[in-house]
């Protein structure tokens, strides 16, 4: 309850330091790809692609940030402690995150309500701005459904 109190009034608590860029993006794909309710494995390879792509990490160190990734998500309560961490980046990092995310929702070809809300949520917080976040669903979406 500190924690929660603490964050309302800008204080810092035992939980509000931010987190390694690297572990703040690997949870919120995590989430994502939980928030539908169902982890399809081709979700879970896409992350584990793309965290490998984006960071350049072997996929040894992508399985053990994917673990602590899914450790950090289900003890939060919010994104705050994920955000606040990305918010920090530039503007092309910022957006890179965001397409990112949109790999992931696209990776089953389909975008279920839920995942469309997190991206925007998302995205809100760490600055990336409608009309770009817009974009990248629309460009992820052909990518992932060319023809349609």
């Amino acid at each position: 309850m500190f924690d929660a109190i603490a964050r309302l009034f800008g204080q810092s608590g035992p939980d509000t330091d931010t987190i390694d860029t690297k572990l703040a993006v690997a949870a919120l794909l995590v989430h994502l790809a939980h928030v539908d309710g169902i982890i399809k494995p081709e979700e879970r390879e896409t992350i584990a692609h793309v965290l490998e792509d984006h960071f350049d990490l072997t996929p040894h160190a992508v399985e053990k940030l994917m673990q602590e990734a899914t450790r950090h998500d289900a003890d939060a309560v919010d994104f705050y402690k994920f955000t606040a961490a990305l918010a920090k980046l530039d503007e092309d990092d910022r957006i890179g995150i965001i397409r990112l995310m949109w790999q992931v929702v696209y990776a089953d070809h389909e975008n279920h309500e839920l995942e469309d809300n997190m991206v925007w949520r998302v995205a809100e917080l760490i600055g990336v701005s409608a009309r770009k976040r817009t974009i990248l669903r629309n460009q992820m979406k052909t990518i992932a459904n060319p023809g349609r």
